[in-house]
């Protein structure tokens, strides 16, 4: 197959089961199979362009050209590359999560629901394979746009309120900050192409370096930076499998992933390295990195402790673009993936408990790992990789990350990925503890009590990939390699 058909069609596919969703919404089985079959085809086609290029092409596949050099535009490199394998890939996990969810659950509105998480797959698609920062800006809000619904699903006064401070946010710091960084850059540099080794080098200097990256880190919300964060918590009304897809497939990625090519494509590490333009920032990635976690100890429902714990870890993917040091990028760029398998794990195993006993709060789990040994091993597995433990994925991304904070000679922030270390068992392994060491309250002493296979299923086999991805991790570095050599 044709790379550039292979492109189109990983954000067609996803927009045609969107259709046929809605088309189909009474018909479940044949609607739901049709979504699992649209997820399978998607990560085939990105399966193809990988096998095509590689995982690196020169070649730009220009749709539409809005002024001259400025186009909705496509081209491979590998950390979109990566970026749409994890998407498409957990999308057909997340969706075989999402049917058991919805249906044990007794949700309403599937053919909606499944509906708009099929087209923000497809956004995530466009955005991953983006040749320049105006088609990521655009992909960008159309996710923005389609999980809107998802966090409001339920239509409870409360899901409501979350979806409105979800949208205000995202599309307030989009319009607000965002979109003046994106214009600026433009203007300034005469492209938003992304370029290795960055396009702003000679066109922009002084005050203006760390103003304008002050644009883009506080207009990249989606990346969860304090005090732009509580979107993220918010969004926790929304039902489990979008919990899922906000925290591991597709909004809070899509923000660190931006703020990746942010650093590297356009202002470029060496750039950032010679102006100390990102030194703030690393002190602000630091300071969410250390106080969400705090936040997260002192939660006891456990989709918020969860929700914190995301903010924190998406802190490490900032903070490893701030170092502006090769080592940091790497780092950074693996969190991605780390924090992908690690967190949807910990969010499906959560879901999994609600399905099963309707329990919300780390209070209630006592005794429940024996009744539920498989979700508690799948949680444990991905908590323990959260944390960075060898050998599970999360401690390579971490150690780079310390790497690079090394290379900068960076005492302080090494310290801070150290005590967010600790502050992670301190938040997530008392959840496993309690599950499996504390006695049941009377009354509830019992056999076997695992939610139904689709339920449980799909977080024992993320927790088994977040192991595999320890031993892998060596590959995925030398994948993303090329985004830090300047030709």
């Amino acid at each position: 197959m044709d790379t550039n058909l292979a492109i189109l069609l990983s954000m067609a596919i996803p927009l045609a089961a969107s259709l046929a969703n809605l088309a189909l919404r009474d018909r479940a089985n044949l609607r739901d199979g049709l979504t699992l079959t649209a997820a399978v085809a998607t990560f085939g086609s990105v399966l193809v362009v990988l096998a095509n290029t590689g995982g690196s092409s020169d070649e730009t596949l220009a749709l539409i050209t809005v002024f001259p050099g400025l186009d909705i535009a496509f081209r491979v490199e590998p950390l979109g590359m990566m970026f749409a394998i994890i998407a498409s890939g957990l999308w057909i996990v997340t969706h075989i999560y999402g049917v058991g969810y919805m249906r044990a659950n007794k949700e309403e509105n599937h053919a909606r629901f499944f509906a708009a998480f099929s087209f923000a797959i497809g956004s995530v698609m466009g955005l991953a394979f983006s040749a320049n920062m105006f088609t990521l800006f655009v992909f960008y809000e159309f996710l923005t746009v389609s999980t809107y619904p998802l966090v409001a699903h339920k239509g409870t006064p409360e899901a409501i309120r979350g979806a409105r401070i979800y949208m205000g946010l995202l599309m307030g710091t989009s319009v607000v900050l965002l979109l003046p960084a994106v214009i600026w850059t433009y203007t300034v540099a005469g492209t938003l192409d992304f370029t290795r080794g960055g396009i702003l080098a000679g066109n922009i200097a002084g005050w203006a370096v760390p103003v304008l990256l002050g644009l883009y880190a506080f207009g990249i919300a989606k990346a969860a930076l304090m005090p732009f964060h509580r979107w993220l918590p918010s969004a926790m009304v929304a039902p489990t499998p979008v919990s899922a897809l906000l925290h591991a497939v597709a909004v809070v990625k899509a923000g660190v992933f931006t703020m990746l090519k942010v650093g590297i494509y356009i202002f470029g590490i060496d750039f950032l390295a010679e102006t100390g333009a990102s030194e703030w920032l690393m002190w602000v990635a630091a300071y969410t990195l250390i106080a969400a976690s705090v936040i997260a100890l002192t939660k006891d429902n456990l989709k918020a402790r969860l929700a914190y714990s995301t903010v924190s870890q998406l802190a490490y993917i900032t903070l490893g673009m701030a170092l502006a040091t090769s080592m940091g990028a790497l780092g950074g760029g693996l969190h991605i993936a780390t924090h992908a398998l690690g967190k949807i794990t910990l969010f499906m195993a959560a879901g999994a408990i609600y399905v099963a006993t309707h329990k919300t709060n780390v209070s209630q789990l006592d005794g429940l790992g024996r009744r539920m040994p498989l979700t508690f091993f799948a949680f444990m597995i991905g908590a323990l990789s959260i944390i960075g433990l060898p050998p599970l994925a999360g401690s390579w991304s971490k150690w780079l990350l310390i790497l690079g904070a090394a290379d900068t000679g960076q005492l302080v922030m090494i310290a801070v990925l150290l005590i967010s270390s600790l502050l992670n068992i301190a938040y997530l392994l008392p959840i496993v503890g309690r599950g499996f060491f504390l006695p049941a309250p009377d009354g509830e002493q019992g056999g076997f009590a695992e939610a139904p296979l689709l339920v449980w299923l799909p977080p024992f086999l993320t927790a088994l990939g977040a192991i595999a991805l320890f031993f892998w991790a060596g590959d995925v570095v030398a994948f993303l390699t090329p985004i830090t050599v300047t030709p």
